[in-house]
């Protein structure tokens, strides 16, 4: 038997929440504009309205 709806949306919601976790963690460890301007435009892929910093 398949999942639910409601189970699939917390699995997104769970794998969407360590998969930012992540890119916050290697956003706060860049030195270059240029790399932080990559890692952002990925977290906007998951998340529209992320704000990092």
């Amino acid at each position: 038997m398949g999942r639910t709806e409601r189970q699939r949306e917390i699995a997104r919601r769970r794998k969407r929440k360590v998969g930012l976790t992540k890119l916050r963690t290697k956003f706060a460890a860049c030195r270059n504009e240029g790399e932080k301007a990559e890692i952002l435009a990925k977290a906007r892929r998951m998340s529209p309205f992320i704000q990092f910093e």
